[in-house]
């Protein structure tokens, strides 16, 4: 069975409240267990935190373990160099995922640190962006 994690970064704990025009109204478990519904002959995991190290420190743990790791490392996604390097370091591949077109929004958004390590990217299909990530792995 195909063994696949969602690692959520900052502030996206806040979904459902936080921003509804650009993340939606639903909470992030809400989807979540939606996903693990539908995705019911894979070992779907979720882990987010707010914090820098705690998600570099996932992705060493599940980096040789998984089939597939789903990252939406938020605003890390711009500034965390680490976390673009425990990327690259680790053996499974790696979708960056963002709910919004971060190419819409303001500039600093435009660049991403894990992008270049990552298998690939999608973005701008809300919570969706999930979905298509895992059919990625499929």
């Amino acid at each position: 069975m195909k063994k696949i994690i969602i690692i959520n970064g900052p502030n996206l704990n806040l979904l459902g409240k936080r921003e509804p025009s650009i993340y939606g109204n639903t909470s992030f478990l809400e989807f979540f267990a939606n996903l693990k519904e539908k995705y019911n002959t894979i070992t779907l995991s979720y882990y987010q935190s707010n914090i820098e190290g705690e998600i570099i420190n996932k992705l060493h743990e599940v980096g040789f373990a998984y089939d597939g790791i789903i990252l939406n490392a938020a605003a890390y996604t711009h500034t965390s160099i680490a976390i673009a390097d425990a990327v690259k370091a680790i053996q499974a591949p790696t979708i960056e995922v963002h709910i919004s077109n971060v190419h819409s929004r303001e500039t600093y958004r435009h660049l991403s640190y894990i992008a270049p390590n990552a298998k690939g990217v999608i973005l701008g299909f809300g919570l969706q962006s999930y979905d298509l990530a895992i059919q990625s792995f499929l």
